[in-house]
């Protein structure tokens, strides 16, 4: 099941699907149908976002703005992948505190050459969708920030890629060419995460009437409360049940037709 959300009434989207045609979708849309297919919901936003559109949009970075998770691929240089997987599995689930288990999940990364860092970077790949969304906010005069419970090490050129400079993501400890195995400065948790979102829009200017944010794990449950929409995007269930709207296949551009963007 699909909850899609749009500007000013709602937009019916194919129930059960894993692939969607964005152009069927933006038809239906400009159409104003009535009701939404059987097993699709709808939900409508107004006031501001509906009437100027999003100033600014806020996404999570693994498995939202990329396919996979930064510290599982970090992991399979040091042969713990398995085990940092269902760390992080059960983490985005909320059955366990976001800073101790990745205390825990870097830990096991102590004595991997720093040359990973570059090695798994190179190894991302966008969600389909990503790049366009973010095109198409940029067209309508909004910005794209991101916050990350990864690495910045990773985090920050994948941005500078997508001409993104509003970035928050943790960061990784290295001596003598290697990993310690911890991390420095503030962890990027689930309450940062919500205060970077608020940082970004007081420093664009933007109210937080027109922010949106999107991202799968409860790590971003307060940035998704914090904005006036908050999408889950392939979602753990815990963050599909409590945000304002979810996309439950994966094309991160649904967004882009949800708001209404071109």
């Amino acid at each position: 099941m699909l909850v899609s959300a749009a500007s000013p009434r709602p937009i019916p989207a194919p129930p059960g699907a894993t692939t969607v045609d964005l152009a069927g979708l933006h038809g239906w849309w400009a159409r104003g149908a009535a009701a939404p297919p059987d097993g699709a919901d709808t939900c409508t936003i107004d006031g501001p976002l509906a009437d100027l559109g999003p100033g600014l949009v806020v996404l999570d970075v693994d498995s939202t703005l990329i396919t996979a998770e930064q510290i599982e691929l970090l992991a399979e240089h040091a042969g713990t992948r398995e085990r940092v997987a269902a760390i992080t599995e059960r983490a985005m689930r909320g059955e366990l505190d976001f800073a101790a288990s990745l205390a825990e999940r870097v830990a096991t990364l102590a004595g991997v050459p720093a040359s990973a860092l570059a090695e798994v970077g190179a190894r991302i790949e966008l969600s389909p969708g990503a790049a366009d969304l973010v095109a198409a906010v940029r067209r309508s005069g909004g910005q794209v920030g991101l916050v990350s419970g990864g690495f910045a090490e990773i985090v920050e050129p994948l941005a500078a890629g997508l001409g993104i400079e509003l970035v928050r993501a943790n960061r990784l400890e290295t001596r003598d060419g290697a990993l310690t195995g911890r991390t420095t400065g503030p962890v990027i948790d689930r309450p940062a995460k919500a205060r970077h979102l608020r940082e970004y829009a007081a420093a664009l200017g933007v109210p937080l009437e027109r922010t949106v944010a999107i991202g799968d794990g409860a790590n971003d449950l307060d940035m998704l409360h914090a904005a006036a929409l908050g999408i889950a995007y392939c979602a753990k269930p815990v963050v599909a049940a409590a945000a304002d709207a979810a996309i439950t296949f994966p094309r991160l551009d649904a967004a882009r037709i949800f708001l209404g963007l071109d």
